[in-house]
């Protein structure tokens, strides 16, 4: 690859740190923003240091003159927006501080690259819950999985946007900040509409990351038969495809290489139907695993809850170079192999 400036924002997040590691390892110059609120994310920069030179920004996105003397300062030529609050339930409990990260952190990146750098590539991490509950369509409750019968193969980019949530209010309104400031003002600008990404350096809690935060349950009573039962919004039977975290990096890199193609653009972003889960299917897995039987109590399910996201991703196939390489029992067995380990280290301090 070409050398580079990237800016990470949320560089220390799941994600970002991901995205971050891979860049560094690669020899680009790489900056981190990213003001370390998140349970993990100070692990996750420790981790970070262990790979290689990068510059760190301990800062805010919701601070406008952060975000700009950021900019202003580094010039990047690709900024990976990360910076999120990423939990539908904090949205509901916290709606201002989730509309001032997210609109409020985003329109701060957008109007300082705007004025500082104009020619910079700028990739969001947007999400699919833009589409609403999509209670519209017709569904079919199998034994351990909800099927979209209106979209068998997934959800295209053609689903009218529904925004449902402070959360999807917010994610959907810097969403189309981002599509709109290509338009008005010519930024190169790429949304990402993600599905469930999961993968090391995940720091799961009850409200995102539910790949991680079950199997942590599942390690955790494993390990102790006392150990208390977990909850499950929902009957279980609730499907996301997964992507691994690998391939989610290889995604936002590939769409970066083919911005001729890509900028200006939104795609739903996902492992596609072939890598669809559900909650209970998650559980026949662990349990497999593990050896052991799950432990847990259904309760009412979330509001705005989709039955069923897969996205439908033939358009950044179609775009890019880009496909899913590790299904998912294979990324399910590395994960599982990280939160172990994890669990393991925990326990030993």
């Amino acid at each position: 690859m070409e050398m580079k400036r990237f800016l990470v924002t949320g560089g220390c997040g799941f994600l970002g740190s991901n995205i971050s590691a891979r860049l560094i390892s690669e020899g680009m110059d790489v900056i981190v923003f990213d003001n370390l609120y998140r349970f993990g994310s100070a692990e996750n920069l420790n981790w970070l240091k262990t790979k290689g030179d990068f510059k760190f920004l301990h800062r805010d996105i919701r601070n406008r003159e952060d975000v700009e003397q950021a900019i202003r300062d580094t010039k990047p030529d690709v900024v990976f927006h990360l910076a999120g609050q990423v939990a539908m339930t904090t949205s509901v409990e916290r709606p201002q501080f989730d509309f001032d990260i997210n609109v409020l952190g985003s329109f701060n990146l957008l109007e300082a690259v705007r004025k500082y750098a104009p020619e910079a590539i700028v990739i969001y991490s947007s999400t699919n819950k833009v589409y609403g509950d999509l209670d519209q369509f017709n569904y079919e409750e199998k034994e351990t999985r909800y099927v979209c019968s209106d979209f068998p193969t997934g959800f295209s980019e053609a689903v009218n946007l529904n925004f449902s949530s402070p959360y999807g209010c917010s994610k959907g309104a810097a969403d189309q900040y981002l599509l709109d400031y290509h338009k008005m003002f010519g930024l190169k600008t790429i949304v990402f509409r993600h599905s469930s990404i999961f993968g090391g350096r995940q720091f799961s809690t009850f409200d995102q990351g539910w790949i991680g935060w079950f199997m942590l349950q599942a390690v955790k009573q494993s390990k102790d038969k006392d150990y208390p039962e977990f909850t499950v919004s929902g009957n279980g039977k609730q499907v996301r495809d997964l992507l691994f975290i690998d391939d989610a990096i290889n995604c936002y890199l590939d769409a970066y290489k083919s911005y001729d193609s890509t900028v200006g653009n939104a795609y739903n972003i996902g492992g596609g139907i072939e890598n669809s889960l559900s909650i209970l299917e998650l559980f026949q897995y662990l349990e497999s695993r593990l050896d052991t039987k799950l432990n847990y109590k259904i309760i009412d399910k979330r509001a705005s809850d989709q039955k069923v996201f897969v996205a439908d991703i033939s358009k950044i196939e179609s775009d890019t170079s880009w496909q899913p390489r590790i299904q998912k029992e294979e990324g399910l067995d590395l994960m599982l192999s990280w939160i172990t380990e994890m669990e393991e280290n925990s326990d030993t301090k």
